[in-house]
């Protein structure tokens, strides 16, 4: 698959940090570090403006660029303990930022290449049989899902339904990678069963 133009947007320094506003970031982000609440929520709400424009480069529907500014705030608080004070913020926010991004952009390219335009011809309104029996197999797996403890539905929300590779999942979970593949494995079991069996084990 060719590299699609976005990725170009978010290459190193394509968004220039001023010295002052980076330093304010960095003192912010070491208070945070130290527990300092009022801090961490500062520092939040003064990156997500950077973040937003950063996103609105890759992504043309405002809905995507919000959901890319809430995955790098994600996974900015999921490294956090990470930052090292001693050196610039901008960098690494810059770097957590653009590996999101390109991720993303990975991602609905995988996604679109198995999706079709949809045309009015593929509207399926007008059998509601097909329909119901469609919303009754989600209502059911949905039961399925709600099933399973929570650790195990939380792995499979991450790597299944988001699509989330396992260190990403990692990332935002705060659960390591091995015990997320433990839980994967035991919940994708846990609902064959269910669905094989009517019932769980």
């Amino acid at each position: 698959m060719t590299t699609p133009p976005a990725l170009k947007l978010v290459r190193e320094g394509a968004t220039p940090l001023p010295r002052v506003r980076e330093l304010d970031w960095s003192i912010l982000m070491a208070r945070a570090q130290d527990g300092d609440a009022n801090a961490y929520r500062r520092l939040l709400e003064s990156i997500t403006p950077y973040l937003r424009a950063h996103a609105a480069r890759c992504h043309r529907n405002p809905s995507d660029v919000e959901d890319a500014v809430q995955d790098i705030l994600l996974t900015l608080h999921a490294v956090r303990a990470t930052y090292d004070p001693a050196r610039p913020f901008g960098p690494w926010l810059t770097a957590i930022a653009r590996r999101r991004l390109i991720d993303r952009l990975r991602r609905q390219g995988r996604r679109r290449s198995f999706e079709t335009e949809f045309e009015p011809t593929h509207e399926t309104f007008a059998d509601p049989p097909a329909n119901l029996e469609d919303m009754t197999r989600i209502h059911e797996i949905a039961a399925a899902l709600d099933r399973l403890p929570s650790g195990q539905r939380e792995a499979v929300r991450l790597t299944k339904i988001e699509g989330l590779s396992l260190k990403e999942a990692s990332a935002v979970s705060g659960t390591s990678v091995a015990a997320l593949k433990v839980a994967t494995h035991r919940a994708v079991r846990r609902l064959r069963l269910f669905f094989s069996r009517g019932s769980e084990t």
